[in-house]
């Protein structure tokens, strides 16, 4: 009985493996263009904000002139002195030293706009247009500049996908746990880039999990899985958008009295009836997103209306919160996002050389005069490409109204 069982697992066994590799190699092929541009967006996508400061001088500050904690109130006080701003929506501490704080405005023909400020002094160092290297790459990772019901579903399915290739390529590639120092041999540039692909694959097995585990999180929000809000406060008393600048600094004492462990990251103005004073940052919880932890004030009494501690958040809404700074890396600053940077170098370059690792197979098995290699890898996709083609071109086009259309 037993000679028998082991018979039967040695001839199924070559046919299991066969077809682990056809759902690997349909997993990397059929949506490679789409894949391979999410990939791409989603890796500059880590250091837009430093992409931003590079192009952008006024974003830029002298760490030796930086002093002290962000000035909350001086900046809040030389936006609204400024022509351009109508209404201040949020105040953005600087994303790191060399940094500027960012100040989120409404025009007064209502279009959005950035003010760069001196953190130290609340000095305006110039005006920003909204629509940046951040918010490019963000929307075309996260929805292809489609209505977000649409794109966020379409972008975060893919993830299926990667899992299915994660899953695969355990089996597919035999004893991988072998291959984290396994020589790339380059008698020729088929075996040489198949090795690569191995090797950058073996050694990103944690970081393709962790893309396809947060992706599957989006799309399960996408579909109306989100954790429920934890605060839902609504505020009584209204300032018009002048007052601002003096209504804040009495909200700011009460809320650091109320959460005297929240290090700020962010202050939402009220722009609206209902809304409230709202200053966001880091404390005691790790992985989770600034608004977490959170105080929430009246605009015209200064009165607490609520307080947010991460740690105190349920489950599902854990979750929820850790899924961004999993997801892009920025938890632990610049060095986990540039880890985060290239392990998604080593991600888009693994969907790239899985085509091209393919075309070189059928390129092998053709005659000479056949197909070339990228032709055998754009039929190989099969109708699949068209639409994968279609949605990465549709990004592109919907980028006209996000820059110049009402924002």
């Amino acid at each position: 009985m037993e000679q028998t069982r082991a018979k039967l697992w040695r001839w199924a066994w070559p046919k299991r493996a066969r077809l682990w590799w056809l759902v690997h190699q349909w997993a990397g092929l059929k949506l490679s263009i789409l894949l391979t541009f999410i990939f791409a967006t989603g890796t500059l996508a880590v250091l837009s904000h430093e992409i931003d400061w590079l192009f952008h001088p006024s974003l830029r500050v002298d760490m030796a002139t930086v002093e002290g904690e962000t000035n909350w109130e001086a900046i809040a006080t030389a936006a609204l002195a400024q022509p351009e701003t109508a209404s201040i929506r949020s105040i953005d501490a600087p994303e790191a030293g060399a940094f500027a704080a960012q100040v989120t405005i409404t025009r007064p023909d209502g279009s959005l706009a950035f003010l760069n400020a001196h953190p130290t002094t609340g000095e305006i160092q110039g005006v920003q247009s909204w629509v940046g290297a951040q918010r490019i790459l963000r929307n075309m990772h996260r929805h292809l500049n489609m209505p977000l019901d649409i794109g966020v579903p379409l972008v975060s399915v893919l993830s299926f996908l990667l899992l299915a290739s994660f899953f695969s390529s355990l089996v597919v590639y035999k004893r991988w746990w072998r291959g984290f120092f396994r020589p790339i041999r380059w008698r020729n540039a088929r075996t040489a880039l198949g090795d690569l692909h191995r090797l950058s694959g073996v050694w990103s097995l944690w970081f393709v999990l962790l893309m396809a585990v947060t992706g599957v999180w989006y799309f399960a929000e996408s579909v109306g899985l989100q954790a429920p809000p934890a605060v839902a406060e609504k505020a009584e008393t209204v300032i018009a958008p002048a007052e601002a600048a003096t209504a804040l600094p009495p909200s700011l004492t009460v809320a650091r009295q109320e959460f005297p462990g929240l290090a700020l990251d962010r202050i939402i103005f009220p722009t609206r009836p209902g809304q409230a004073f709202r200053f966001e940052g880091h404390a005691d919880a790790i992985l989770v997103r600034p608004r977490a932890n959170a105080v929430w004030t009246e605009p015209a009494t200064a009165e607490v209306l609520a307080v947010r501690h991460g740690e105190e958040l349920s489950l599902h809404q854990r979750i929820s919160e850790a899924a961004d700074p999993l997801h892009f890396g920025y938890f632990g600053g610049y060095w986990t996002k540039l880890i985060w940077f290239v392990f998604g170098l080593a991600l888009t370059f693994l969907a790239v050389s899985g085509v091209a690792i393919y075309a070189a197979r059928l390129v092998r098995k053709t005659r000479e005069g056949g197909p070339g290699a990228i032709r055998l890898a754009w039929n190989g996709m099969g109708v699949w490409k068209w639409p994968a083609t279609a949605a990465v071109l549709a990004g592109f086009v919907l980028l006209y109204p996000l820059v110049v259309g009402p924002r």
